[in-house]
């Protein structure tokens, strides 16, 4: 048996706080996303909303439902062929090439993250969410343009 969820006090006016989440089932840009938010006047009472969120999510079954939803629309699609391969870069998603890897640099946890900063660039780990203790180390332009740790 679920209990409903708890909530805090309404205060009047706006909420001024907001908490996006991204609830994603795979680690690539083709697997199905979710992206609730929640929203509280303090802080404190919007982290706690997430959590009932969250918790209300798993406990009625919505994020398997989603799931199978997901899986569902993709069998009934006939459309076009796959499109390639999709990668963040720089604020924005963009095709990645024919080999998966347009930068060419990978690490033990994937390929790398290229990052501009005018004046420097740097290729950083692919491990994404891992701490920086367990990435490995980035690898630097030099001035003959290729990349290495320094």
């Amino acid at each position: 048996m679920t209990t409903a969820p708890q909530t805090t006090s309404v205060a009047a006016g706006p909420a001024p706080y907001k908490i996006g989440l991204t609830v994603k089932a795979g680690a690539d840009f083709g697997a199905e996303w979710m992206t609730p938010a929640v929203y509280g006047h303090t802080a404190a009472e919007a982290a706690t909303r997430g959590v009932e969120l969250l918790t209300a999510m798993k406990e009625s079954g919505l994020i398997d439902l989603h799931s199978k939803f997901a899986q569902y629309t993709r069998d009934q699609y006939k459309g076009a062929p796959a499109a390639a391969p999709k990668r963040f870069e720089n604020g924005k998603v963009v095709a990645a090439s024919p080999s998966g890897d347009a930068s060419g640099y990978t690490c033990d946890h994937g390929t790398r993250t290229f990052k501009d900063g005018g004046s420097w660039a740097a290729q950083f780990c692919g491990g994404r969410g891992l701490d920086k203790s367990q990435q490995c180390p980035p690898l630097w332009r030099q001035k003959d343009g290729t990349f290495r740790a320094n």
